[in-house]
């Protein structure tokens, strides 16, 4: 599995130490807040930026974790890292536009699913993602796609019976998705390399689907997906193989 997911703990350790880095999030909602929290815990400096500062101040000062610091949008995406914790649906694109100018060249690590008001589907269509849409709109920014199969309330019990659960990073700037899994190597997930920016598509419909499913079994908002298997190498051996084979007459049935 090592060749397939990209751990924190076991293949990064080329961060250089002491090196403080600082993620600006741009909303105070649910994953903003929670996000913030832990990305502060795993000694990541982090500016929590809302529309009213006043508001992130107090928030703050309610979470009493070193390394959070309230602030302004406008100084929120000064940081190495910029999270906008916001919808699509309510305008993200717009409430982005001016800062335009400073998201160039910063890597920015979308965790935005493109949910309709009642989150029964989405408001894209089939052939593209919210984070792909993102990239189109901001083109000089490095998008890396996380955190779009967890939902709010995994941050605050990470474990399911002993296990960590994953997070599916998706991007096409190799050196900024090597970057961010540097950044988020603490945190009590595993997070898996899940390729191009494109798989946005399937990820975020992935998450649809487990909301669907969480409400049904009664899990919602606390379920999560954990990818598994073993090595397993072309050829091995296959205890249908003798029945399976074609025979003299034909090909297989």
């Amino acid at each position: 599995m090592k060749d397939y997911l990209l751990v924190g703990q076991s293949l990064f350790h080329n961060h250089k130490e002491g090196a403080m880095t600082t993620v600006g999030i741009l909303g105070t909602g649910r994953m903003g807040v929670r996000l913030a929290e832990a990305f502060a815990k795993a000694g990541t400096h982090v500016i929590l930026g809302s529309r009213d500062p006043q508001r992130a101040e107090r928030i703050v000062n309610g979470l009493q974790v070193s390394g959070l610091t309230p602030g302004s949008y406008e100084q929120a995406v000064k940081a190495e890292f910029i999270l906008p914790a916001m919808f699509l649906r309510d305008g993200m694109v717009a409430t982005l536009q001016p800062y335009h100018r400073a998201l160039a060249g910063k890597i920015f690590i979308d965790i935005t699913n493109p949910f309709n008001d009642d989150y029964s589907d989405f408001i894209l269509p089939w052939d593209t993602s919210g984070a792909e849409e993102l990239q189109r709109q901001f083109p000089e920014t490095r998008i890396v796609g996380a955190f779009k199969n967890v939902w709010w309330e995994v941050f605050d019990a990470p474990m399911f019976d002993g296990t960590v659960s994953d997070v599916f990073v998706v991007g096409d700037d190799q050196a900024a998705k090597q970057a961010f899994l540097n950044m988020v190597e603490p945190l009590p997930f595993r997070f898996v390399d899940a390729g191009r920016l494109a798989n946005a598509r399937v990820v975020e419909r992935m998450t649809l689907l487990s909301g669907e499913l969480g409400q049904r079994y009664g899990y919602f908002p606390r379920m999560n997906y954990r990818f598994v298997g073993e090595p397993w190498r072309p050829g091995s051996a296959d205890r249908y193989a003798h029945l399976i084979a074609p025979t003299r007459e034909g090909g297989a049935r």
